[in-house]
């Protein structure tokens, strides 16, 4: 929906990344499992690639190729080192640089 509405403006990466918090937050205190899964392989990937954490985006791949999970409380386990992932990273990045929507 963001990028739908922002489509041809610019945005700041940070602003990405507190939705992206905000959504992963949501589902994860919904117990939204595909939402998570969703957020975890599309979005925190796209994002981390265009912040250059390469090691971020890794490791989402690695979390959603990784079939079949051993059970739901190791998934959410994974899911909240991933959001802890990027709480640092909003530290690493607290001025990120403008980038064209067009990119996404």
């Amino acid at each position: 929906m963001l990028r739908r509405n922002m489509v041809g403006q610019t945005f700041p990466l940070s602003v990405g990344l507190e939705v992206l918090l905000g959504d992963l937050r949501s589902a994860r205190g919904n117990g939204d499992l595909g939402r998570l899964a969703l957020l975890t392989y599309c979005e925190v990937r796209r994002w981390a690639r265009l912040a250059n954490e390469s090691a971020l985006a890794r490791f989402s791949s690695e979390v959603m190729a990784q079939t079949p999970h051993g059970t739901r409380a190791e998934f959410l386990a994974q899911i909240d080192q991933i959001i802890g992932e990027l709480e640092l990273a909003r530290a690493r990045h607290a001025r990120l640089p403008v980038v064209s929507s067009a990119l996404v």
